[in-house]
């Protein structure tokens, strides 16, 4: 049966399962879903026609999709500020262009590496038999792109997909409407439409996408919504990956230098207006150090922006987002913690979205500003006497997409990265874990599943097949049923020969 013919009653079912926090329900667009059915069996189609690329062909999609970026600089950096309302195009540049062209570059040189047959061990009872493990393409990758880094974390599963043989569709968020245009146009001089496509949102886009029979879906978000996608998917039995999120501790340790610790902390909140995933969430400092944050803090933001009018600094991405941080701050304003506005000429500004940095002092970990995703340019600051507590404290929550640590004592550093799980573990910096392509980039529980970036990300868009070539000579035919008495003496054997040492 045609993808075509699936059960409308059936996938208006699944839309309204993964909208049950709306109060109206669910109305499916009958003619979206059939354009985003025919696209996916399209490439499909075009998949089962030429199911293993080449090398070479693949190096050359990776060069169009590098030339794309290229060719395009002035216009995504235009649509971004659009989409934003304001982000500076050095900001774009930096954090989204080159970080996704060094990770074209990158894949485009270990590409041959990562094809590359891997032979395995035999076990020596199946001996003169070979083992190895063969990486080939799984289909058509689905991407769903949040707004926050909306070329970024497209590009680079994207990158992942293609390397990995893939055709791929990429779902673009309703905040990234005129970056979205701007892709489309670019990118449909480069590729088919059966090779590489984008859609873009039209009210319930997402959740029709998220439906669809794809090989391998990559989702990108809040873990509320993953938790959605995860559920449609699972429909279908489509593997996911998910990239969320969470809350992002930070630990300063008596033995780092607080003005360095605070340059790095606030540099990385700063990026994208705090509107990061892996951005510091919270920050935790020892008790006799908070005078000398607080100060550092106000010195290092005074020396960078006088108000939020500044052409680098980034507004909050529309009203509902610029609402929920005001509330945040209001909450935090209301409960027992101290308020600081790091740039107090300016006040959040709804017209403009420009919202400044705020410190939120020694608030009470159930205040919203600690048990919720903060998304924004507030930071809240807690104080430790040992760091026994902080490593409780970590514990007793989500597990998180990152945690940073400032410390030169290396016996205190393996101390911390065993004491705590995370996604990822940055020592004496934050966020830059996140644009190393030889690392991979995941999460760990409520914070996400699964890997890209790198070999990750060509491994998890790739089946690594295993294959087994027996031998012409082989003596498990000797093992055959019904079993021989020669046959049970040598499974006595084989379970008996030798005695393992076991602990006592």
């Amino acid at each position: 049966m045609s993808m075509l013919e699936l059960n409308e009653q059936q996938l208006s079912a699944q839309l309204a399962e993964q909208n049950v926090t709306m109060a109206e329900p669910v109305i499916v667009d009958c003619e979206q879903r059939d354009a985003l059915l025919a696209r996916l069996e399209e490439q499909k189609a075009a998949f089962k026609e030429s199911p293993f690329i080449s090398r070479e062909l693949r190096r050359v999609n990776l060069l169009k999709l590098e030339k794309v970026l290229r060719e395009n600089q002035s216009a995504i950096c235009e649509a971004i500020a659009k989409d934003f309302g304001h982000r500076s195009s050095t900001e774009t540049a930096l954090l989204e262009i080159f970080s996704s062209i060094d990770g074209i570059i990158d894949a485009r040189k270990q590409l041959k590496k990562w094809m590359r047959v891997k032979q395995r061990h035999t076990s020596v009872w199946f001996w003169p038999a070979k083992n190895k493990v063969v990486p080939q393409p799984l289909g058509v990758v689905g991407i769903i792109v949040p707004w926050n880094y909306p070329l970024y974390l497209a590009i680079g599963p994207m990158t992942a997909a293609l390397a990995a043989g893939n055709r791929v569709m990429v779902k673009m968020s309703e905040n990234s409407a005129h970056l979205c245009q701007v892709l489309k146009d670019a990118f449909s001089t480069q590729f088919t439409e059966d090779e590489l496509c984008f859609v873009a949102e039209e009210g319930n886009t997402g959740p029709i996408f998220s439906s669809l029979p794809f090989d391998h879906l990559i989702f990108t978000g809040s873990g509320a919504t993953g938790r959605k996608v995860m559920a449609s998917a699972a429909k279908n039995l489509t593997p996911v990956t998910l990239e969320l999120g969470g809350k992002s501790p930070t630990i300063i340790a008596p033995d780092y230098d607080v003005k360095k610790a605070m340059k790095r902390i606030l540099g990385g909140k700063v990026y994208n207006a705090g509107q990061t995933c892996v951005a510091p969430d919270y920050l935790f400092v020892p008790e006799d150090k908070l005078k000398q944050v607080i100060k550092s803090a106000k010195s290092i933001i005074k020396g960078r922006y006088k108000t939020t009018d500044h052409p680098d600094y980034t507004a909050v991405i529309d009203a509902t987002s610029f609402q929920r941080l005001s509330d945040t701050l209001d909450a935090a304003k209301a409960g027992q913690g101290e308020v600081i506005n790091l740039i107090p000429y300016s006040e959040p500004d709804p017209q403009t979205r420009r919202f400044p940095l705020h410190l939120v002092v020694s608030p009470d970990a159930d205040e919203v500003v600690m048990t919720r995703e903060i998304f924004g340019p507030i930071l809240p600051i807690l104080t430790y006497k040992t760091l026994d507590d902080v490593y409780h404290f970590i514990g007793e929550r989500d597990r998180p997409l990152a945690l940073y640590l400032f410390s030169n004592d290396k016996e205190l550093q393996q101390t911390a990265m065993e004491n705590t799980m995370s996604g990822a573990f940055t020592i004496n910096d934050v966020m830059l874990h996140v644009a190393q392509h030889d690392l991979p980039f995941g999460g760990v529980g409520p914070s996400g599943m699964g890997h890209y970036h790198g070999r990750e990300g060509f491994e998890a868009f790739s089946k690594m097949r295993p294959v087994m070539h027996q031998s012409k000579l082989s003596a498990i035919s000797l093992l055959y049923s019904p079993y021989s008495g020669f046959a049970r003496r040598v499974v006595n054997y084989l379970i008996n020969r030798k005695w393992s040492k076991y602990p006592n």
